[in-house]
């Protein structure tokens, strides 16, 4: 008993004292302070890729145009057609692009017969997929709030990348 003791005072007194804030993990639960913080800071990165987006349709041969939901795509109106319904199938691919114009991975994304309302992708894309034609093919030019955002993928998008999506619906 008395070495338990020993040990537990010898370990309390070698702690070191973290001045730093303490940050809840990810996942953990944050004050109302730092959701604001977050969603300024979101609200000022959106705003800054925005204009470079602007800055680089201006010096494009082709025309982009904006959407309500803050990406754009080559096609105008796009976001003004009919919807397709929850529940209905599509199959589609996408290659993704940096503004580079370097193309992130070598295979395209692809997806068979997925199901309106029941699948789990890029909100860009998932979007654009509600308006896009059966053997359409269409751009999109999406902030990183509307791709991987603040994480990146954890493989070759970093955090806050902006991405070039060529989007194709099969």
């Amino acid at each position: 008993m008395k070495k338990i003791v020993f040990i537990s005072v010898v370990s309390l007194f070698s702690c070191n004292r973290n001045t730093q804030t303490a940050h809840p993990p990810v996942g953990g639960i944050l004050s109302q302070k730092d959701l604001d913080v977050s969603k300024e800071r979101m609200k000022n990165l959106n705003i800054i890729e925005r204009g470079h987006i602007q800055e680089w349709i201006k010096v494009q041969p082709e025309r982009y145009y904006p959407t309500q939901l803050n990406y754009w795509v080559t096609v105008e109106g796009f976001d003004q057609r009919d919807k397709r319904p929850d529940n209905s199938l599509i199959s589609y691919s996408y290659d993704l692009y940096d503004f580079d114009q370097t193309k992130i991975y070598d295979q395209a994304v692809e997806r068979r017969d997925a199901k309106f309302g029941h699948f789990d992708e890029l909100k860009a894309v998932e979007n654009a997929l509600r308006f896009i034609k059966d053997g359409e093919e269409v751009t999109l030019l999406v902030p990183s709030s509307l791709a991987y955002g603040t994480y990146g993928d954890e493989k070759k998008i970093d955090n806050d990348i902006p991405l070039i999506i060529k989007l194709k619906a099969l």
